[in-house]
């Protein structure tokens, strides 16, 4: 179906008005009840199927067109994050501590612009499109992907490829980002306890000085990163947090420290845990401390599928032209999306929204998103899921032949 300009000009105000009100009223990871029922309450509206859930606040929609074939997946992210938003706009958000400073409420906006757009053209369509409205994206390391899985959201129907975008504040408006293979990073944490023993400041002797011992597993950190990863692998260790002590003149008996490995490989990933006890256990021991070491994997690579990709790069180059297709270059950034492409083929992108005057990033107290670009996306998901459930329903035919 092509839609008249005046009807993608209604979409844009509608959801204008559904960010903004979104963007008043956050809600963090697993609290986004509000969010969820304003979603399934407008996908009934639609005549879409909905399902919720006991366990979670996830939204699901089926769009079943008028005869059968492929499954098409398209996913937004709905959860706010625990920043005090210093924006001075008339939307600004009305709960203390909550604020959308990574574009989720933009992302929700979007995919029920597409929802409404699928809706109207559902006779023309051979095959669904299921609408996956995700919790808890920023609850790494676990995740509100794992949690719709786990409760089937890639079944019944069964899903042949899953799509997904982010606002993307380094991008211009009007652009769209993209790559096949690795994307994103890996997002595993790491918790090191230093153990010491504690004594008299005026007798260092007598004790173990964890945080002495904790400097030079910090500097041990980097020392992985630079000697026993290859250069060509992208990755990272950072130390975020350090606690320890308890008094001026006491010499300490634990420092806590807590971190993040990013990676863009498997390989690297799986080796990195082992680097790091290794080098833990080795300095401890010099100093005759002790160590305890927590690693929890967390969102995998995102890994963008050729073909999957490709259907995006033909759905953008559609709606914006080909020159404004940007290729990125692999972020260390995490993204819960990743979860979904390590069971289903698909692609995720990154949609310019830069906003005249605001150059703050993703996470920022002071992010905002330039509003043309709700428009811009939802056309793009919209041509992405009819160009896909045409390619899958080729591949099947071919199968078949």
């Amino acid at each position: 179906m092509v839609f008249a300009e005046e009807v993608w000009q209604e979409l844009q105000q509608f959801m204008v008005e559904k960010r903004r009100d979104f963007h008043r009223y956050p809600e963090t990871s697993n609290q986004e009840s509000r969010t969820s029922q304003a979603v399934a309450e407008y996908l009934r509206s639609l005549g879409v199927e909905v399902q919720t859930f006991s366990g979670h606040h996830g939204v699901v929609g089926v769009v079943r067109g008028a005869a059968p074939g492929p499954v098409i997946a398209l996913r937004a992210d709905m959860d706010a994050l625990p920043v005090t938003e210093e924006n001075d706009v008339p939307y600004r958000s009305l709960v203390p501590g909550v604020m959308h400073a990574c574009g989720h409420d933009a992302h929700t906006a979007m995919l029920m612009g597409v929802a409404k757009m699928l809706a109207a053209a559902r006779e023309e369509l051979a095959g669904a499109v299921k609408l996956v409205f995700q919790p808890a994206e920023e609850a790494a390391p676990v995740g509100g992907a794992q949690l719709l899985i786990d409760d089937g959201v890639l079944e019944n129907p069964k899903v042949d490829a899953i799509f997904g975008l982010h606002v993307w504040p380094d991008v211009p408006l009007g652009q769209v980002a993209l790559r096949t293979g690795p994307m994103m990073a890996a997002s595993d944490r790491l918790t090191i306890k230093v153990l010491g023993r504690g004594a008299h400041a005026a007798e260092p002797h007598k004790g173990v000085d964890a945080i002495a011992v904790a400097v030079e597993v910090y500097q041990g950190l980097s020392k992985i990163m630079h000697r026993y990863i290859s250069p060509r692998d992208m990755a990272t260790i950072s130390v975020g947090t350090i606690r320890g002590g308890e008094r001026y003149n006491v010499i300490p008996r634990e420092v806590v420290m807590e971190g993040t490995v990013r990676t863009l490989s498997e390989n690297v990933r799986q080796a990195i845990p082992k680097l790091v006890e290794r080098m833990v256990q080795g300095v401890t021991a010099a100093y005759g401390a002790g160590y305890e070491l927590d690693y929890q994997f967390g969102y995998p690579v995102l890994v963008n599928d050729a073909k999957a990709a490709g259907i995006v790069a033909d759905a953008a180059a559609e709606v914006i032209g080909r020159a404004a297709l940007q290729s990125v270059e692999p972020i260390l950034g995490a993204e819960d999306f990743a979860r979904y492409l390590t069971k289903v083929p698909g692609a995720f992108f990154l949609l310019g929204c830069q906003q005249p005057g605001n150059a703050y990033p993703l996470h920022s107290s002071r992010f905002d998103v330039d509003e043309r670009a709700l428009l811009l996306g939802a056309r793009i998901m919209y041509s992405v899921a009819r160009k896909a459930l045409a390619a899958y329903a080729a591949d099947a035919a071919l199968r078949a032949s």
